[in-house]
């Protein structure tokens, strides 16, 4: 069966609903979305939901959910994520560590990636635990430095 473009049930018009809501409420669960989807006749689950965020390149900004386009704070503006930022070590000679309050380490490590330092090669973050890649120790220094004086760690 083929569906239309202002057919509920797709994927496309889930997430442009989806990214509606999210830039016009204040939402930070899962569920909550759920629920609000089904309000306006979107058929969602959580995993789908959970898709949905990860497609639309959601993250999560505090305690609520931000579109990309409002999720990077400036370049150079790292005063408000600071707070989020617990500890740094390293690991070998290339990779950095930080610890983060539980749910920011998303924020933290677009904010370093959108800011396109040279030293950084990569982040990937979980949930309170970012690692930074860097080419060798001469740039993991570099970052520490960098970092340290932003976060203070």
């Amino acid at each position: 069966m083929l569906r239309s473009d202002t057919d509920n049930t797709s994927a496309p018009a889930r997430r442009t609903a989806l990214a509606k809501i999210i830039r016009e409420q204040v939402v930070g669960r899962q569920t909550e979305l759920v629920t609000m989807l089904r309000k306006y006749g979107h058929v969602a689950t959580q995993s789908s939901v959970s898709r949905d965020l990860r497609e639309l390149g959601v993250a999560k900004l505090g305690d609520r959910y931000v579109l990309p386009d409002t999720a990077t704070p400036p370049k150079s503006d790292f005063s408000t994520l600071k707070q989020f930022v617990n500890a740094l070590f390293t690991a070998g000679n290339n990779l950095t560590v930080m610890k983060t309050a539980v749910g920011s380490a998303q924020s933290v490590a677009v904010a370093i990636d959108t800011a396109r330092w040279p030293e950084v090669v990569g982040t990937i973050s979980g949930d309170d635990t970012i690692f930074i890649a860097t080419a060798g120790a001469r740039e993991q220094r570099k970052l520490g430095d960098r970092l340290r004086a932003i976060f203070g760690r």
